[in-house]
């Protein structure tokens, strides 16, 4: 009976996948994840976060057309700051999480948990690590 609860606990260890064993950082908004690139950073639903390379200084250079097909990874109006998570603003007033000072992104081409579809795009989207 021990060795079946062992090799049921080692199955669904194996079915979470890359992304198990999260740490949580802004009050869940964020988490740490293990996967076959290293340590990323993901939003509360496991969807890979991205960094832009046009950014800089702490200031956003993706709207329009771009924020559509890389949405600002935007916080709630009660967030704070943790650590290396900061939040910058937007043209809008909206206020986007960043790393490092990096702001944070989603891509329109994750469809499920785990994907890093968007690493690599233009040579000027990559994967946040922390």
């Amino acid at each position: 009976m021990l060795s079946r609860s062992l090799l049921v606990a080692g199955l669904m260890t194996l079915a979470a996948g890359p992304l198990a064993h999260a740490e949580d950082y802004a009050g869940g908004a964020v988490k740490e994840m293990k996967s076959e690139k290293g340590e990323i950073l993901t939003d509360a639903k496991s969807m890979t976060l991205y960094t832009f390379d046009k950014d800089s200084g702490g200031v956003s250079a993706c709207y329009d057309d771009c924020a559509r097909k890389w949405p600002p990874f935007l916080a709630s109006s009660d967030a704070k700051p943790d650590g290396e998570l900061t939040l910058i603003e937007r043209k809008d007033g909206t206020r986007q999480w960043a790393h490092e000072g990096e702001p944070l992104y989603l891509w329109m081409n994750d469809k499920k948990p785990g994907d890093m579809t968007g690493d690599g795009v233009g040579g000027v989207w990559h994967v946040a690590k922390d």
